[in-house]
């Protein structure tokens, strides 16, 4: 942790006054100094200040320590950017610069990551971003090409755009640019929370809607202090792990179905809908919905729909295991998988990559252990990594963490507690912040909420996994063939929509 600052932890209420106030030069200094290969930015993100200011808040994670620091400065139009010693930074500065109008000088590729009108008007005299909508990166050269796909797809595919710059077939650099379905879930969430609070937080990134539930129930229980009981706790880490297995099935057939590989394709497609129908016996939703709320779960289950869980649980990870058997043994996937989108462990420890992708760089990064919350602080899951950071590891780690996320699930439903699953919630103070970390089946989601003076949010950031691994994604094509691009994107599979929020 840098020297100076306050240690925090996720889940901890903290009174705003207690973040440290620095000014600019030492806030660069103090992120550059505490972000390196245990140390993360996890948030960086600005807000009114008054006085024609922006507050910068910044959350850096250090999963050694299991601690945070939280920081602040005050700046104009204005300030030296972070991105040139420190990438982890880069998107979070086009992002406010987008919000804000505020100008990171010397930012190497300042343009808009969501295309929208600022938060901030009336600052005519601020700086715009250098780059638009129909701006993006090229190269000159012999024989030097684009080669333009999307935004919009063939296929039932949320819009995104990719742009890669060729020799040939080979590429040197992808630029992505997103932000095609922006919703303002952030800005609707100030004032609240509210009755549409907790279906905005299931929908903004829908195939991760346990995922994000429960990052934001955790953040309100922390500031209002409401103690969760052991059996809610436990529901909410078994339809988390069921979420995971939905996901990690339904990503291995998509990658088989990549390369041509059609009977682990139509298995996984299969099996992930039995995942997705465990969750919806819990409560009545295929992807959670109604079951994560602030104090516990809103269903409840009795021993008869455990043994009927458990008795399917165990056939789905049966079949699963049937049908990756069949993946891992053909050469002809193993020759494909290998060796393709490569992303170095010093690359993803600069992008600051989370997740399986980070696990398959050999990366022990995952929230369930570096920040555990709920169930997790009592029940570990071992952690998975692989070292390669190839498709091959991608697809290999999702192998490794279905095995151990069906393992926990069983153990949980054969060893469930009594008690209560909703317990009342507290009143939110003043004037305070909390950071709220959940690992969801993609990585690392961080919510962060501060409190005005009458206890409602006065902001709320939200920071999906796929805002930190786009970048990845980028990374790992280059020097790949054009070719590659499905097969590498479905290795990531990245979310439009948990971006563009």
């Amino acid at each position: 942790m840098a020297p100076g600052l306050s240690k925090f932890h996720s889940g901890e209420p903290v009174p705003l006054r207690s973040v440290p106030d620095l000014s600019i030069g030492e806030f660069r200094t103090a992120i550059l100094s505490a972000v390196n290969s245990t140390r993360s930015l996890a948030a960086l993100f600005g807000m009114p200040a008054g006085d024609r200011h922006v507050r910068l808040i910044a959350v850096v994670a250090d999963s050694v320590t299991n601690s945070l620091s939280i920081l602040s400065t005050k700046v104009g139009e204005s300030y030296p950017c972070l991105t040139l010693e420190c990438p982890q930074a880069h998107w979070f500065e086009r992002e406010i610069a987008e919000q804000w109008q505020v100008h990171p000088d010397g930012h190497p590729w300042l343009k808009p990551i969501r295309f929208h009108a600022p938060y901030r008007t009336g600052n005519s005299s601020s700086p715009a971003p250098v780059a638009g909508v129909t701006d993006f990166f090229a190269m000159a050269g012999p024989e030097v090409h684009e080669v333009a796909v999307g935004p919009v797809h063939a296929g039932i595919i949320e819009p995104g755009h990719f742009r890669f710059q060729c020799h040939g077939e080979d590429v040197f650099h992808l630029e992505i640019s997103l932000g095609y379905q922006h919703r303002g879930v952030e800005r609707a969430l100030v004032g609240g929370p509210g009755k549409r609070t907790i279906h905005l937080m299931e929908t903004l990134c829908g195939d991760t809607s346990i995922g994000h539930a429960t990052a934001y129930c955790e953040a309100i229980e922390a500031l209002g202090g409401t103690a969760v009981s052991a059996r809610a706790q436990v529901l909410r880490g078994v339809a988390l792990e069921l979420e995971r297995l939905a996901n990690h099935t339904g990503d291995l057939g998509a990658l088989a179905g990549d390369v041509g590989y059609l009977p682990a394709a139509a298995y996984c497609g299969r099996i992930r809908g039995n995942f997705l129908n465990l969750t919806a016996e819990l409560c009545g939703s295929r992807f959670g919905r109604g079951l994560i709320r602030p104090g516990g779960v809103g269903f409840d289950v009795d021993k008869p729909l455990i043994a009927k869980l458990q008795e399917r649980l165990a056939a789905a990870l049966k079949d699963v295991e049937d049908a990756l058997g069949l993946l891992w043994d053909a050469p002809s996937v193993q020759a494909r998988f290998e060796h393709t989108g490569t992303i170095t462990r010093e690359t993803c420890e600069a992008l600051g990559i989370v997740g399986p992708a980070a696990r398959a760089c050999g990366i022990e990064r995952d929230i369930r252990q570096d920040f555990p919350s709920g169930i997790f602080r009592f029940a570990q899951i071992p952690i998975s990594k692989w070292h390669s950071g190839d498709v091959f590891a991608r697809a290999w780690l999702r192998w490794l963490e279905i095995q151990r996320s069906g393992a926990f699930v069983r153990e949980q439903f054969a060893s469930m507690p009594d008690g209560p699953i909703l317990s009342p919630a507290g009143t939110l103070p003043a004037d305070h912040l909390v950071v709220s970390f959940v690992e969801g089946w993609r990585g690392e989601i961080c919510h962060v909420a501060i409190t005005d003076a009458n206890g409602r949010f006065a902001h709320y950031k939200i920071v999906d996994p796929s805002f930190h691994n786009w970048m990845g994604l980028a990374m790992a094509m280059r020097n790949q063939q054009v070719s590659d691009f499905p097969l590498c994107n479905k290795s990531f599979n990245l979310s439009y929509c948990g971006h563009d929020l």
